[in-house]
């Protein structure tokens, strides 16, 4: 075999990685016409059933909260949840269904934080999200009150904010004011285009993600999601010691 093409040499194709290792998936919209998600309760349980044979026991979903968009509050999430859980229980699908949200960093974020009123997951982990146009406004007092509150803040989709491509200092100092960062699994295959996938790469790289989540919507996340599961990017962070999915 000449030298170019050992060079040139595929290399062989990793397993699908085995999503039970995981446990949990904490990141999804499961619950039926409260946001960009699942829109009836048909959409909602094929897309539970994929994920269970994907291998995930626990699915912690979480709706957006969003003052102009999906103006959803902890009663409309928890009401929507339980008849989740009633249309499982009917049919006989055994799976483990909790609810917290994605809360979008804007006003009202704010004041609840300020009234303590969050919907949590795990040990009071509280997820939010960024506009993807602008850097954050006092991102750093957000945080501190946060965590003065009591709350963990787990930062959603951390590879996605264009304003960081270029600032990889920004992910550093999240790390050091004790921010989970939490990474969407189909940005490894390039979902959200090649510098969210590039970024993904880089900070599983620097060994800073603490949760993967699937952000599933419908059954094109799945799709996509399956696709991804020989990623060896996928296998290196699962692989990793960090994670902390299987401990929600």
């Amino acid at each position: 075999m000449s030298l170019l093409s050992n060079i040139f040499k595929k290399k062989p194709k990793l397993p699908p990685a085995d999503m039970s290792v995981l446990n949990t998936d904490m990141h999804s919209h499961l619950i039926p016409g409260i946001d960009d998600g699942a829109q009836t309760m048909e959409d909602s349980i094929q897309l539970i059933k994929e994920l269970q044979q994907l291998g995930y026991r626990k699915l912690i979903t979480t709706p957006h909260i969003m003052s102009d968009q999906y103006p959803n509050n902890g009663e409309i999430i928890l009401r929507g949840l339980e008849k989740v859980k009633e249309e499982l229980a009917r049919q006989k699908i055994d799976i483990k269904l909790e609810a917290a949200a994605e809360y979008y960093y804007d006003y009202e974020f704010k004041e609840l934080v300020e009234k303590k009123d969050l919907l949590t997951f795990g040990d009071k982990y509280v997820l939010f999200e960024l506009s993807y146009l602008n850097p954050p406004e006092q991102l750093e007092n957000l945080i501190f009150k946060l965590r003065t509150s009591g709350y963990t803040p787990v930062l959603a989709h951390v590879e996605r904010y264009p304003f960081w491509y270029n600032n990889y200092e920004q992910y550093d100092k999240l790390v050091d004011a004790g921010v989970k960062l939490q990474l969407n699994i189909s940005s490894l295959h390039g979902q959200y285009g090649p510098p969210a996938k590039a970024v993904a790469q880089k900070l599983i790289d620097k060994n800073y993600i603490d949760l993967l989540g699937t952000d599933c919507h419908n059954m094109n996340y799945i799709e996509i999601l399956k696709d991804t599961l020989t990623n060896p990017y996928l296998h290196k962070v699962m692989e990793s010691g960090k994670l902390i999915n299987s401990a929600l």
